[in-house]
């Protein structure tokens, strides 16, 4: 493979259009072009930064790798398309919305080699804060995840669309998926979970969640408690405190990796298909979260 990839992008949205905005200046990228339904929609960004708007079948057949930012109820048939079509993938959070797809996607990326990285952009945020240095394992970890009301990502379950962040850090801070899952979700405005509570067992430690897209009073907190101490970060004001001896870094929100946490991951992606370097998130990692949201949505499938 040259040394400039050939990267296609499906998903014209909001985000999707962030995504743009990295492949179209990184320097090892050839971004090639954007599939969306909306033709319209896809027309526009592919016209901002001068590439092609074409149906999958044909952006996959020209690229080397794809970022998948559509809707998350087709990231898992999007990415299926793409593996099968021989193609790296970047595949936003959540993997799939179903653990069959999200397997698929593991299987397809095993077999054939491919790099798979799912968009769980905050452990760069994990990194920035120094927290993946440390070596103990924490006893308890406390997080609570709500947003105000938008229709935005109701396509899914708060699960999937929210707590799937937290879910991922548990399994960066613990190194395996928990041994067991409980807990429960409700719909409150949407034709999906709005909000959730989940208890996740990890042998002797316990991760307790909660993620909410309903609240008026919007919080991202998560307070961790380890053997020598705790620490407790607060995602929306940048703040962390903490009586542990560990090298923290509490103006994380200064630090690159956390101010631009989708450049970063981008970067990372790029490194992993063209050098091998290892991937932030792996397909083994968003099985492990899709799967655990789907049993607290009562949802296998």
């Amino acid at each position: 493979m040259t040394q400039r990839l050939k990267i296609g992008l499906i998903g014209a949205g909001v985000f999707a259009g962030y995504h743009a905005n990295k492949l179209a200046v990184h320097p090892r990228l050839e971004f090639v072009g954007v599939h969306d339904p909306d033709q319209g929609r896809a027309a526009a960004l592919a016209k901002k930064h001068k590439v092609g708007a074409m149906d999958a079948e044909a952006l996959v057949s020209q690229c080397d790798a794809m970022v998948i930012a559509c809707p998350a109820s087709f990231h898992g048939g999007m990415a299926i398309q793409a593996l099968e079509a021989g193609c790296h993938c970047l595949i936003e959070k959540p993997l799939a919305v179903g653990v069959s797809a999200a397997e698929r996607i593991l299987e397809l990326s095993q077999r054939s080699n491919l790099i798979v990285q799912v968009g769980h952009q905050e452990r760069m945020v994990l990194r920035a804060i120094g927290l993946d240095k440390v070596k103990e394992t924490p006893l308890r970890v406390e997080a609570i995840r709500a947003n105000g009301y938008s229709q935005r990502g109701t396509d899914t379950s708060v699960t999937m669309d929210l707590m799937t962040h937290d879910i991922d850090l548990c399994t960066a801070l613990f190194g395996a998926a928990p041994d067991d899952v409980s807990g429960q979700s409700k719909a409150v405005k949407s034709k999906t979970p709005d909000e959730a509570d989940v208890t996740l067992i990890y042998s002797e430690a316990k991760a307790v969640l909660r993620a909410s897209r309903v609240t008026e009073t919007p919080q991202r907190r998560m307070v961790l408690t380890y053997p020598s101490g705790a620490v407790e970060i607060d995602f929306n004001a940048k703040t962390l405190t903490h009586d542990t001896p560990f090298d923290l870094n509490a103006n994380f929100g200064d630090d690159p990796r956390a101010k631009d946490s989708l450049g970063a991951a981008t970067n990372i992606f790029v490194e992993a298909v063209l050098e091998g370097a290892p991937v932030l998130v792996s397909a083994a990692d968003g099985v492990i979260a899709v799967s655990v949201a789907a049993q607290i949505d009562g949802d296998q499938a």
